[in-house]
């Protein structure tokens, strides 16, 4: 039985209301629903190596000693003990796996990032009444032998019920390149901008910048009114041609954001683009240096949307990530529709700046610990409350989930572990703090009977880690599934590996063969969830790839090991 645990945080000052878009889905992050930078501003707060629990509710961080809920607790773990990383909000791996293995391929294992698999699924988390975040955490024991996964859920309050919101100044900066030629690129970014077009609000405004082997702004920042037959006509006469300057069209298209930056709007850049830079400069960080002064001045963030059967998925992921923004992938039109229309509020609004997360581990009862993926958020432990080192940008009705695989102590009970949460008010950026912990007795229940958010997440992190690393391998009872004890009293997280280290690298416990993964995914997809069952025709895909039956019902079908096709 699931028991959530929730702290909600309360920001000193409110953050502007969430984008609603008329004629669109009104309300929360509807992502794949389960039912059941100049940031020196530290605002006098010195960083702790370790938390101390949060005062109930204040939001606010306590020292260790603090009381609460009535009881004192004087925790500060070892080093080794805490996890820390940046929040992200991206789901582009999970989708452009989605469409190579439509396409019969198995997706590189480099592009496969576990928390993008798990957080393309917006969880049922109570929402915090004001902005913030609310902090749920829960678990459930896995088919091997003391092994549990434990879930870190966050989410943030979805938009306004009265639909009132600050207009959008949107810059669309949009890849025309030759490659964007392959049907499903442009053919799917000019029908999806013209959707957009249609939904925005007459004080909205628009740009729209396009590039090939140079950039080129097509249409100044423009308010919709009555202009909406000029941005259609500016869309229309979009052809793909030459090579790909990525580098060019970053840069024009902030440069274009700042010359029509609106006081009191969503002064945002919006990235379409297969991110196949061949031209000019090709780095993520050389493209971002050229227009670091208007994301630190202007606070103008990037949202990157990926197209196109090849994709350049690392240099997408990495120019989001830097850009303070995050990454998303469309494949077809059903999929456009809902970045386009329905996320949309979700994608360019904010809650939260510079977020980030730390689980402190109670070594009395913890044996072992693994994040599962994160693994380019990593942050270090003592940066936690360091405001000027960067986090993630995380808008509003995003739910945001974390997996650990935890080892208990033989016979432990007690406390388990606690989840903080940190972030920026997006406006004034002073700095917020909530946080909620667990009990052993949380973790009691098997993983297969819990909850339906919880199942669903374990079963895209397994289906994100045979996809990295092979289907053959499992873990028994007693086999470590990370770095073994060392027989001290403490062990820690290991290392990310490499992904293609299958000599060193073991399984998630408890991780199903793909067979059984497809069935229990299958078993998640049963109903009117369209995106479930999604998932259950990935996993079933990725098992006939791998000389599986690909029909998810068991047995030893699908035990090669994966490899990229």
């Amino acid at each position: 039985m699931r028991t959530w645990r929730i702290r909600r945080g309360v920001l000193a000052a409110a953050v502007a209301s969430g984008l609603l878009l008329t004629g669109c889905t009104s309300g929360d992050h509807d992502t794949s629903r389960t039912t059941d930078s100049g940031k020196r501003d530290r605002s006098g707060t010195t960083p702790l190596p370790a938390p101390g629990p949060a005062s109930p509710g204040t939001g606010d961080a306590a020292t260790p000693g603090e009381e609460q809920d009535g009881k004192e607790r004087d925790f500060a773990p070892p080093p080794d003990y805490l996890s820390t990383f940046a929040l992200d909000v991206d789901t582009a791996s999970y989708g452009f796996a989605r469409r190579t293995l439509a396409e019969g391929r198995l997706p590189d294992p480099a592009t496969v990032r576990p928390e993008e698999f798990v957080n393309s699924f917006r969880q049922d988390y109570p929402r915090p009444e004001g902005d913030g975040f609310s902090v749920n955490v829960d678990g459930a024991r896995t088919d091997d032998d003391d092994w549990s996964l434990l879930r870190v859920g966050l989410a943030t309050r979805g938009d306004t019920s009265d639909g009132e919101r600050p207009p959008a100044a949107l810059t669309f900066v949009i890849d025309v390149s030759g490659s964007m030629a392959e049907p499903g690129r442009l053919d799917l970014v000019k029908e999806s901008l013209a959707i957009m077009t249609d939904e925005l609000r007459d004080d909205d405004s628009v740009a729209l910048v396009t590039f090939s082997d140079s950039a080129e702004t097509v249409l100044p920042m423009t308010r919709l009114g009555d202009h909406r037959g000029k941005v259609h006509s500016a869309i229309s006469a979009m052809e793909p041609t030459q090579s790909t300057n990525l580098e060019a069209g970053v840069r024009t298209g902030y440069d274009t954001a700042v010359g029509g930056r609106r006081d009191g709007a969503t002064n945002r850049v919006v990235l379409l683009s297969d991110a196949l830079a061949n031209t000019g400069e090709t780095s993520a960080d050389g493209i971002l240096e050229r227009i670091s002064d208007a994301r630190r001045e202007h606070g103008i963030t990037l949202f990157g949307v990926g197209v196109g059967s090849d994709y350049g998925d690392a240099l997408m992921e990495r120019l989001a990530d830097k850009g303070d923004g995050h990454t998303t992938y469309v494949s077809d039109s059903e999929e456009a529709q809902k970045v386009f229309c329905e996320q949309l509020p979700a994608n360019i609004e904010l809650r939260a700046r510079d977020a980030k997360a730390q689980v402190a581990f109670d070594p009395q009862t913890v044996k072992q610990f693994r994040l599962i993926g994160y693994d380019n958020r990593a942050v270090a432990d003592d940066d936690f409350r360091d405001d000027g080192v960067d986090g993630g940008e995380v808008g509003p009705g995003h739910t945001v989930t974390a997996l650990y695989a935890v080892r208990m102590r033989p016979g432990a009970s007690g406390h388990v572990a606690t989840a903080h949460v940190r972030w920026l008010d997006p406006d004034n950026r002073v700095p917020h703090e909530e946080s909620n912990q667990i009990e052993s007795g949380d973790l009691e229940g098997g993983l297969w009977n819990a909850d339906r958010g919880l199942r669903t997440a374990a079963v895209a992190a397994y289906f994100a880690d045979a996809l990295r690393h092979g289907s053959s391998a499992r873990t028994e009872p007693g086999d470590p599934a990370v770095r073994p004890d060392t027989g001290t009293t403490a062990t820690t997280a290991p290392e990310p590996m490499s992904t293609s280290d299958h000599s060193t690298w073991q399984p998630l416990p408890g991780a199903p063969k793909l067979p059984e993964l497809a069935r229990r995914a299958a078993e998640l997809g049963d109903g009117e969830d369209t995106a479930l069952r999604d998932l259950a025709t990935a996993v079933r895909q990725a098992d006939r790839l791998t000389g599986g039956s690909g029909e998810g019902s068991g047995g030893d079908s699908g035990e090669g090991e994966i490899k990229p096709g």
